[in-house]
């Protein structure tokens, strides 16, 4: 066998059981390579645990229990989750209870409606197609009030620490995310996730390295780094400084795919495995970083594989 059928192995039996926390197929008003039916198809046959997927615009608690409930052979457990954007009506505690008592894992600050990403976005100039571009624009949801914590996300943190569910940060700035971070622990959240440091949000290599010891996850966006992406801004070496800032044991990787135009996010897997199977880290820090950290920040252990 040579070293390039090794390497395929490899990446084959590290996507058994693996875990992606964050993608973009549809039904969505974005464009969508793939919709949740078809991903779990792709996701099912490659041997992944568990996908949650990601809606900038709604919930998609009702989409998940329709799609169990009619495709029970599809083996790859599909999880919901809800942004909260403009079209949620932002920080809505109703509709971040209906999400959790409809299995919901991830709760996601403002993406789009973030007032950090409007700001990036006129900054960036931002070509790529996105939902609010067909509906009226985006308007700035504030997550801070004189550099403290605004009730209305206060009661949203206390339903995300009650139900147990995972509190992402979406496009906030990584100031503000330390702030409502904070907040969340101080009110029982267990459960935190830092997403993609390497774009939109502004965080440094001491940040990525001070959510970690604060005991969030640092969350990856595989889009970012991988050929074939049209959202590739870095590289390998890049990844590894991530990845050793935060340590292995915290770092989380996602497709965060699902765009027209993109891989898809399976194979955006596979490309992942295979960048870190070249930068050096070995099976077992790969599979914490694709599959089982994963599976302790959002409550998955049950979905994972028994051990051969």
């Amino acid at each position: 066998m040579d070293a390039r059928d090794d390497t395929g192995s490899r990446i084959e039996a590290l996507l058994q059981g693996a875990i992606d926390p964050h993608v973009h197929s549809g039904p969505s008003i974005a464009p969508r390579a793939l919709d949740h039916v078809e991903l779990l198809r792709r996701a099912s046959a490659a041997g992944f645990a568990a996908v949650v997927t990601k809606d900038h615009d709604y919930s998609s608690a009702m989409t998940t229990a329709l799609i169990r409930a009619n495709f029970p052979e599809l083996t790859t457990k599909i999880y919901p989750s809800i942004v909260l954007n403009n079209v949620v009506g932002g920080f809505n505690p109703y509709a971040v209870e209906h999400t959790a008592a409809m299995g919901g894992k991830v709760v996601w600050l403002p993406t789009l409606a973030a007032e950090n990403h409007l700001r990036w976005q006129a900054e960036a100039k931002w070509s790529h197609p996105a939902s609010t571009d067909k509906i009226r624009p985006a308007v700035g949801i504030p997550v801070l009030d004189g550099g403290a914590v605004r009730d209305e996300v206060k009661e949203v943190l206390d339903i995300v620490a009650r139900a147990d569910m995972t509190l992402a940060s979406g496009h906030l700035h990584i100031s503000e995310t330390w702030v409502v971070f904070e907040e969340a622990k101080r009110r029982g959240v267990r459960r935190l996730v830092l997403t993609h440091p390497e774009d939109i949000v502004g965080a440094s290599m001491n940040d990525v390295k001070g959510m970690a010891a604060m005991g969030a996850y640092v969350e990856h966006s595989l889009a970012m780094f991988i050929e074939g992406s049209r959202f590739k801004i870095a590289g390998d070496e890049d990844l590894r400084r991530h990845i050793d800032a935060a340590g292995v044991d915290k770092t989380i990787l996602c497709s965060d795919l699902g765009q027209v135009g993109s891989v898809d996010p399976i194979e955006g897997f596979r490309r992942g495995i295979a960048m870190c199977i070249g930068l050096g880290y070995d099976d077992d820090q790969i599979r914490k970083m694709v599959s089982l950290n994963a599976a302790h920040a959002l409550g998955l252990e049950a979905d994972l594989p028994s051990p051969a």
